[in-house]
């Protein structure tokens, strides 16, 4: 064994032993290759390869030995024994919470309270490892218990700061993660010790009587951000310890995450679509330029949209979208599209800077005729705006988008002779009163109001045949029940004008990301109705006028105090607030006003409306300085 070092021979038996056990003893090799994955790969037998009959061909020093797999651990077994009982690695005797407690010890957890809320984990990016290591843990559970289904995790912040990060869990529908495993997520992320991880995870083992030796299956993937290839590989740290398969996507919108991960969960079923980028820009794009197909009069004419993509990753993913559906059919024009450059990222752009602000980003030149769009960072939210005759900025939010698709699937489903369905919208209390009368007046559709979050809005979209929901941020999806679909699908037409319809509503329902909210899905959506109806901005936006309104935050030393009830509309706690509320609205017409603690951050957000913009000014104001007075306001006073 000269020119071999000693230390090498006890490593060299640990691997055999390991293999002998695994083949001979039936041992699941899930559980072994963990353990052969802590050992450094320098110091692991140098072997060339399996021989055509099976055996394992071992160099040492100048002379091969061709011995079977057995024999040769055995052969090296006998002649160090000594030195093996010395030296040999604890890691083939451990457990796999033995081996879980050691790996997480490289990830102390910091002092700090985590709380896992509607957008998973939030906070600075380089003080969620210990957390995001537990959420690859997580994630392989949640799979084994689901059966061996496709779990997605997806690292983002979305529109947050960019020195933030955050991770958050799909479920197997390409929906959010069921709110009975948001507590663990929580119990989990604030174990304080080794001793306490491993509780937790025996807890949950034995509360959902999962077995740690079933199948899993993880997919996951992450935004621009710098502390995103960390959290990754301590992601894939977590991951390896537990999860037999998992699938790293790279840098994509979260929506993209979302849908591979109903791609995948469907393929023996009906498939959804190819869980690539490649197979969701072909499902998306060809069912759009199927539309514009049938509804476009000039085919020489495609009006430009300016799409402001916040310095984000929908920056490249919408113009690999845009290539592949090409300039016949739609000219997208990105725009704050620099995801390299450091503290760019949501940087005076993006959706939630125009909704909160009322304002075009001003990096980008603005004026009557164009038209402009925005995204968030990680590609979720989507509003339009314009600037009318008057130089006057418009916004088209979530509300206006919710009522776009509301209208123009209400038109298709009388076209196509369909009355049996039921089409409703979905909204949350920062709708626009405007928009929901509008609905309900005009468009005398069925309108539900739900707690602020997607998730929220998603499940109670799922109790119409198509639901529309929307928060007034953007966010928002359609959703179709089986029946809705099998009913588009196998209507025969009694006429040329039924035909097309139902040809529309199958293309229209194609066009969608029913996973989740998506922008560019969203984009597309919106840019096929405004062409089927031939509609300018102007056109969209005259539907109804705006409620004046305005968003403000206040800074908050501990926003779990603020409890809300009757969807997030009236306060429970502090005492007395809801009180001083009330009574400064019932001084202003039309006035209407709600606070509610950020799922984000240890802030408050309030809301308010009135009958003119300077009345809803002061309105929010007041309200927020009385969030301020009696709910700790931190910072300066609103």
């Amino acid at each position: 064994m000269a020119g071999h070092g000693k230390n090498k021979l006890p490593i060299i038996a640990t691997n055999c032993l390991l293999w002998i056990q695994a083949a001979c003893y039936g041992y699941n090799p899930s559980k072994i290759m963990p353990i052969m994955a802590t050992i450094p790969s320098k110091t692991i037998a140098n072997y060339s390869g399996v021989m055509p009959n099976g055996r394992k061909k071992l160099k040492i020093g100048k002379k091969t030995q061709l011995l079977s797999s057995i024999s040769l651990a055995q052969t090296l077994l006998c002649r160090s024994l000594t030195q093996i009982a010395q030296n040999l690695s604890f890691s083939s005797r451990m457990s796999i919470y033995e081996l879980i407690s050691q790996e997480s010890a490289k990830y102390p957890k910091p002092n700090i309270t985590f709380s896992y809320g509607t957008a998973g984990f939030r906070d600075i990016g380089t003080v969620l490892v210990s957390t995001v290591f537990r959420m690859g843990l997580l994630a392989a559970l949640r799979s084994k218990k689901c059966h061996g289904e496709a779990i997605g995790v997806m690292i983002t912040a979305s529109h947050n700061k960019e020195e933030d990060n955050g991770i958050k869990l799909v479920d197997p529908k390409g929906d959010m993660l069921h709110s009975s495993w948001e507590t663990y997520c929580t119990l989990l992320a604030n174990a304080q010790s080794e001793v306490d991880l491993i509780s937790v995870l025996k807890s949950i083992a034995n509360d959902e009587n999962i077995d740690l030796d079933a199948q899993c299956n993880v997919l996951y993937a992450c935004d621009t951000r710098p502390t995103s290839p960390l959290l990754v590989e301590v992601l894939e740290r977590g991951l390896s310890l537990l999860c037999t398969n998992s699938t790293n996507f790279g840098v994509v919108t979260t929506p993209q995450l979302h849908y591979f991960v109903l791609c995948i969960n469907t393929q023996n079923t009906t498939p959804y679509g190819i869980p690539t980028i490649e197979g969701y820009n072909t499902k998306i794009g060809n069912a759009y330029r199927a539309i514009v197909d049938s509804a476009r009069t000039d085919l020489h004419i495609v009006t430009p949209i300016f799409v402001d993509c916040a310095n984000g990753v929908g920056a490249k993913q919408m113009q690999l979208l845009s290539n592949y559906i090409g300039m016949k059919y739609i000219k997208a024009l990105t725009y704050n599209d620099d995801t390299t450059t450091l503290n760019k990222l949501n940087v005076d752009c993006g959706a939630d800077y125009v909704k909160t602000n009322q304002k075009p980003p001003p990096s980008l030149e603005i004026y009557p005729t164009r038209r402009c769009c925005s995204f968030d960072g990680d590609a979720d939210r989507l509003v339009y705006y314009f600037i009318d005759n008057d130089n006057k900025f418009k916004l088209l939010d979530g509300d206006k988008i919710a009522s776009l698709i509301a209208l123009h699937f209400r038109d298709l489903l009388q076209s196509a002779g369909i009355t049996k369905l039921n089409l409703g919208v979905v909204q949350t209390a920062y709708a626009n009163g405007s928009s929901t009368k509008y609905m309900r007046n005009t468009l005398k559709l069925p309108v539900s109001i739900t707690n602020t979050g997607v998730k929220y809005l998603h499940h109670v979209a799922q109790n119409y045949d198509i639901g529309v929901y929307f928060e007034a941020n953007g966010h928002g999806s359609v959703l179709f029940s089986k029946e809705a679909t099998e009913t588009i699908k196998n209507t025969e037409p009694q006429s040329p004008a039924q035909k097309e319809a139902l040809h529309k509503l199958c293309n229209f329902h194609d066009v969608i990301n029913e996973a989740v909210g998506d922008a560019m899905s969203g984009l597309l959506l919106v840019e096929a109705i405004l062409l089927s109806r031939q509609w300018t901005l102007e056109n969209w936006d005259q539907m109804y006028s705006d409620m004046p309104n305005k968003l403000l935050k206040v800074k908050v030393a501990n926003r779990n105090i603020f409890q809300t009830t009757n969807a997030e509309q009236t306060l429970v706690s502090p005492d007395g607030l809801q009180e001083i509320i009330d009574s400064i609205v019932c001084n202003y017409p039309n006035g209407r006003s709600f606070v509610r603690p950020s799922g984000t951050e240890d802030a408050v957000r309030v809301y308010a409306e009135a009958s003119t913009a300077n009345d809803t000014n002061e309105l929010a104001y007041k309200v927020a300085k009385a969030v301020y007075e009696k709910g700790g306001g931190i910072g300066p006073a609103p």
